[in-house]
Parts: structure tokens; C-alpha cells; sequence
């Protein structure tokens, strides 16, 4: 499978407006599945993480996160959230497909835009499946794009299902003989 690029994080917010912009007239004040947050602050946030990653390809730091942050207007709908959604991983996947391959930027250590593409499917497909359990609407996480992040970000899963196993990776799901997890981090620097 080759490196994670533009195309599946526009595949992946693709995905996400495909599953919850039905359920744009639900109350998204509701938490979204096992998090603190609202659904509409999720996905508020899956627009920041966007945004920032895209910030950080293109700005280049190496030793921090750059100054800035999005601001969603609070009087958005779902429905308007889901579009700046789509609008922030169209930046980011604009700025993975035009930076070249070697080049590094910041996040706990040197990424590549590779890593910054595979975070930010992570970002999407996740907090969309957070989402989704808020609203009960069911819905997986695609198996290429699971596997994908699993690949990139989680070297050490184990064998199953890519939908599975990410979320079981990330604490929010079960795999048969394993203990549930409470803690998990990503290690998005190249090989």
C-alpha cells in the first residue's frame, strides 16, 4: 500500500459527509460516544486538527506547533460544520501533495507529509465514528483508510479487521482476547 497523500483525506472527509450530513437536524449538542465533547464540537475540532496539520506541512517548523487556530462560529450548523470540515482537508490535502517528500515539520518530532496525511484520516475517520455512536447512526470506519492509518501510524497492531483493530487501538472498541485499552498514542515520523 503505498504512503498515505492528499487523495485519501479528501477520500476520508468524502466519507464523513457521506454518513453524518443526513443527520444534519439532529441535535449534535449530544456527546460524541465515549468523549466529553459534543458532536459538534468534534467536529469542530477534526476542522482544527485539518487546519493545523495543513499549517505545519507548508510552514515547516521544527520544534512547534505554529501560533494560530481556527474559529468555527459557534452559531454554525452541523451542517455548515461539516462543510469547513471539507474545506480544511481540502487545504491539507493540497499542501501533502505539494510538499515534497523529504520535507519535515513538526509534531512531537519530525513528520513527513505522509504522517500528516495519515493523522489527519486518523482525525477524520475516528472522531467520525465518535460522532456517528453520539447520533446512533452505525457506521465503520472505511477498511482501506483503517488500514491505511493502521499501517502508517499503529506498526504495531495486531492481524484483524483494519476497522477493528483501529478502534480498538485508540480505545474505542474490543478485540477478542485483548484488554480493552485506556491509552494509546500514534507515531506518525517516517520510517
Amino acid at each position: 500500500m503505498p504512503a498515505a497523500e492528499g487523495a485519501d483525506v479528501t477520500h476520508a472527509a468524502d466519507e464523513m459527509t457521506r454518513a453524518l450530513r443526513p443527520h444534519g437536524d439532529e441535535d449534535w449538542s449530544v456527546p460524541a460516544g465515549a468523549l466529553t465533547w459534543s458532536c459538534w464540537t468534534t467536529a469542530a475540532h477534526v476542522a482544527h486538527d485539518l487546519l493545523a496539520y495543513a499549517g505545519q506541512v507548508t510552514g515547516r517548523p521544527d520544534d512547534a506547533y505554529l501560533p494560530y487556530d481556527l474559529r468555527v462560529s459557534p452559531t454554525a450548523s452541523p451542517t455548515q460544520v461539516l462543510s469547513v470540515v471539507r474545506a480544511c482537508a481540502g487545504l491539507l490535502a493540497a499542501a501533502v501533495d505539494a510538499a515534497p517528500p523529504q520535507a519535515r515539520a513538526w509534531h512531537f518530532g519530525p513528520c513527513d507529509p505522509a504522517g500528516f496525511a495519515a493523522m489527519g484520516v486518523a482525525e477524520i475517520v475516528l472522531h467520525s465514528h465518535d460522532i456517528t455512536l453520539g447520533l446512533g447512526v452505525p457506521w465503520l470506519p472505511p477498511p482501506r483508510l483503517s488500514a491505511l492509518v493502521l499501517r502508517r501510524l499503529f506498526p504495531e497492531a495486531p492481524p484483524g479487521g483494519a476497522p477493528e483493530v483501529l478502534l480498538w487501538m485508540t480505545g474505542r472498541g474490543e478485540l477478542p482476547g485483548r484488554t480493552r485499552r485506556t491509552s494509546w498514542s500514534w507515531h506518525p515520523a517516517p520510517n
